[in-house]
């Protein structure tokens, strides 16, 4: 009987470990990730894209006040090339970071990020700088600001070829005031982290989305209106500033408000690129970080309307007034 017995469950065992195996790959295929961590993202995560810490960004003269004042309170990381960063020059004090680095970087840190004040991102424009402090925040490094305008605010040398190269009324000719309809619900995008646990989900984002880099994740206004209606548009400015004139086909979208699940983030397609812009192209930098985090092809425009529409935009502008003139090292 014993011998009947050890047969039998000799013979029922591949079953059993065929079900138990179909049974965890059932569970994993089951795990939605991206409603985990949207989920996630607005709840536990802080909702951190729709608070009034976005876009987190500080003044040229501000890092220039806490540098003389208490520069232990302060860490400072350049996103731009090591040749950049050491012979054109850097704040005194800067850490050169590459981009897919700075996840590795902020978690090597010794003594611990939280120790400082605050943690500024810099790089040529801003907008680099916007993409990377958004990733940051997301993961709960709630002192990371980028450097407004970048380098460029810095000293005129940082500026040249950059924001005084880069303002334009090319397309002022091409805006409207047509109103334009969101797009109908549809589903969130698919990831494939392979985690279920949103924590271990949104770092796995964060180091892809670094690694990948930020070119992806831009597009200009040039290659944008070659082919206007193959993209959906996200104007992100008030309802007032989009009456006043926006790209033709963009869609409105209120900050702070439409981009949630109970209102209508559900409304960006996935069968097509999702450019977002708005003055400047810092805070739609912060914003395509988000949405990229969540699995849609997102691009901020470069420039924002600055880089368009110049004279008659009715948000932030860029000007001369912005260099500051402030000292600036070179080397290591």
């Amino acid at each position: 009987m014993k011998k009947m017995r050890l047969v039998c469950l000799l013979f029922a065992l591949p079953w059993l470990m065929a079900y138990n195996g179909c049974s965890d790959d059932k569970d994993k295929a089951s795990v939605n990730e991206s409603e985990v961590l949207l989920k996630y993202l607005e709840s536990d995560g802080g909702n951190y894209i729709n608070s009034a810490y976005c876009p987190a960004i500080v003044s040229a003269a501000d890092v220039r006040t806490t540098q003389l004042a208490a520069p232990a309170t302060q860490y400072i990381i350049d996103l731009r090339d090591t040749t950049t960063f050491k012979t054109l020059g850097h704040i005194e004090g800067a850490h050169n970071v590459a981009l897919g680095e700075l996840l590795n970087h902020m978690q090597a840190m010794n003594p611990a990020p939280d120790t400082y004040s605050r943690i500024v991102i810099a790089c040529f424009s801003g907008q680099t700088a916007a993409y990377a402090a958004s990733l940051l925040r997301l993961l709960k490094y709630e002192n990371v600001y980028s450097l407004k305008w970048g380098m460029s605010s810095w000293d005129s040398v940082f500026a040249t070829g950059k924001w005084l190269a880069n303002t334009s009324n090319s397309r002022a000719a091409s805006f409207v005031t047509t109103t334009t309809a969101k797009g109908a619900v549809t589903d969130l995008p698919v990831l494939s982290t392979g985690y279920s646990n949103a924590e271990d989900i949104l770092e796995a984002r964060v180091q892809d989305l670094l690694t990948t880099g930020f070119t992806p994740a831009t597009i200009t206004n040039s290659t944008l209106y070659t082919n206007l209606t193959g993209h959906y548009i996200v104007n992100y400015w008030s309802a007032a500033h989009y009456a006043t004139g926006h790209i033709d086909g963009a869609i409105q979208y209120e900050p702070k408000a439409d981009l949630k699940d109970s209102t209508y983030l559900r409304t960006l397609p996935l069968d097509k690129p999702v450019v977002v812009y708005c003055y400047s192209g810092q805070t739609s930098g912060f914003i395509a970080a988000y949405l990229r985090i969540l699995g849609y092809d997102a691009k901020t425009l470069l420039w924002g309307v600055n880089g368009m529409n110049y004279d008659a935009m009715p948000g932030t502008k860029w000007t001369a007034a912005e260099i500051k003139q402030y000292p600036y090292v070179t080397g290591n």
